[in-house]
């Protein structure tokens, strides 16, 4: 790849967000290069849902569909992982170099930053082992795969009452294990008895599962509880480095659930020039709205550039403006009194008879 080639774009993140941004920038005749580390995070599902015609679709699969189209467009995909970026401020507008993990570079006119998030689980032996599969976090992607199911929730932050009241959808045999992490209020006391909910104290010491999925729980105690799936509700952190090197910082969420990137109107950071989508800059967001951020993101970011192209054009217009021009504007608009003369009419005696 020629490092010394300006791309309008450089997006940071390989996932639905990136892209699709992507493609958008792609069909508006711009150069773009999607860099990815290979690290998304629904890569341990064996499908994904609630994306319209492409339901179950494993996420590998996806994402190779997405990079086929991007490549349809003339978009670039490389394969690595940018540890840093920095302003390099050019006539006109800003511009960025990007630094990789192999020691190379890449520069760009604008950046989007679809980084994506990690998820941060409780260190219980045999968790991590069934996350995405019989350890589940959100009810739209997986509630349908574990409906009817003994459903376990592993409280492991303040949403864990919300989480077990939108579990209790999908099934009637729920229970609330409290891990030693929560304190029901009356309100939820009341609340998590109105939907027929189980309780449990005491600190969790194990997941018990196989290749088909959570078999059960265990506590500190050695009492064991036989489950179908374990909803456990991780830290959301989004991937900041690239983000620190820029002098953009992480916020905590208002829900206590995790750090994200603050941003703007479809994506746009503190900094100008540089854009954010997908869960990076929203901890919630389904396949699917990491997907539409991306095509916003990627929109303004066409926009912005035009912006600045035009801008460019009207002075290149200025400067460019010849005697030869001068002359013939002047003559169009001025005429005989171009030189700042005009015909006077001089009075005779019929015109003061008058």
């Amino acid at each position: 790849m020629d490092q010394q080639k300006e791309h309008d774009v450089v997006i940071i993140g390989g996932g639905a967000a990136g892209l699709s941004a992507a493609v958008t920038l792609g069909r508006a005749l711009r150069s773009v290069l999607v860099i990815d580390a290979g690290e998304p995070r629904n890569a341990p599902a064996t499908g994904m849902h609630g994306f319209l015609s492409r339901d179950g679709v494993a996420p590998q699969d996806l994402l190779s569909i997405g990079r086929e189209e991007v490549s349809t467009y003339g978009g670039m995909i490389l394969q690595g992982t940018a540890t840093a970026a920095r302003v390099q401020l050019q006539s006109g507008g800003p511009g960025f170099e990007v630094l990789l993990e192999d020691g190379g570079s890449v520069r760009a006119r604008r950046l989007l930053l679809t980084t994506g998030l990690v998820d941060e689980l409780p260190e219980i032996p045999g968790l991590r082992n069934q996350w995405g599969r019989g350890v589940v976090h959100c009810p739209y992607c997986h509630g349908w795969e574990i409906r009817n199911r003994p459903i376990g929730v592993l409280a492991s932050g303040p949403m864990a009452i919300h989480q077990t009241l939108l579990f209790r959808q999908w099934s009637n045999d729920i229970t609330l294990f409290f891990n030693d992490a929560v304190t029901p209020s009356e309100d939820e006391w009341e609340k998590l008895a109105a939907r027929s909910i189980r309780v449990v104290e005491g600190a969790v010491r194990e997941v018990e599962g196989d290749s088909a999925g959570v078999t059960g729980l265990v506590l500190e105690s050695g009492r064991v509880f036989a489950l179908g799936a374990l909803v456990v509700g991780p830290r959301m952190t989004a991937r900041s480095s690239v983000f620190a090197s820029l002098g953009l910082q992480t916020e905590e969420h208002p829900l206590g659930v995790g750090a994200y990137l603050e941003t703007g109107p479809q994506g746009a950071t503190a900094v100008p020039g540089v854009w954010a989508a997908g869960n990076a800059s929203d901890l919630s967001a389904q396949v699917i709205a990491s997907a539409a951020g991306g095509v916003a993101a990627g929109a303004a970011i066409n926009a912005d550039l035009i912006a600045e192209e035009t801008t460019t054009a009207v002075q290149v217009r200025r400067n460019s403006f010849s005697a030869a021009t001068e002359a013939r504007i002047t003559e169009r608009i001025l005429g005989k009194r171009r030189h700042g003369l005009e015909t006077v009419l001089t009075p005779t005696l019929e015109h003061h008879a008058h």
